[in-house]
């Protein structure tokens, strides 16, 4: 959900399942200043979404809860910890939330979105903090020196 979307930490854990439109792939997120933006997530999450919420056993309107009773709200903290046991699994340094955020952006980029769109889904109000955000491939660009350049 974190790499589909594109969110912040703090606008997925304030997310509730009633703000979840699965027919269009789509939820409604409110961000920095409390600005409301559509954010998109790709089949694979609506499947992964879809069976994580078949297998809940509580009543919480939020989408991300704790396992164990009483299934509070997952916090910020809640999710970095999950994503370092599993980097810790696999291998992997520095794993954390923004990471994704950062990741989908980049990709993005690398695979031609307008840096605008990718402005847009990443709720940017400055152009600039969208291309801080990614870090493009030299290769990339080379590809497309030649393409538009010659």
């Amino acid at each position: 959900m974190l790499y589909s979307t594109g969110m912040r930490v703090e606008e997925i854990i304030q997310l509730n399942i009633d703000q979840i439109d699965f027919n269009n792939r789509e939820c409604i997120v409110f961000g920095k200043g409390h600005k409301e933006r559509i954010v998109y997530f790709d089949a694979k999450t609506k499947v992964h979404l879809q069976d994580y919420l078949k297998q809940r056993m509580d009543k919480n309107p939020a989408l991300f809860v704790r396992l164990r009773h009483p299934y509070n709200r997952l916090k910020d903290g809640g999710i970095q910890l999950i994503l370092r046991k599993l980097g810790d699994k696999l291998s992997i340094k520095k794993v954390h939330p923004h990471k994704f955020r950062r990741t989908m952006a980049t990709v993005a980029i690398e695979k031609g979105m307008p840096i605008e769109q990718v402005q847009n889904l990443l709720g940017h109000e400055k152009i600039d903090t969208t291309m801080h955000y990614t870090m493009v491939n030299q290769s990339y660009v080379k590809i497309s020196h030649k393409k538009y350049i010659g």
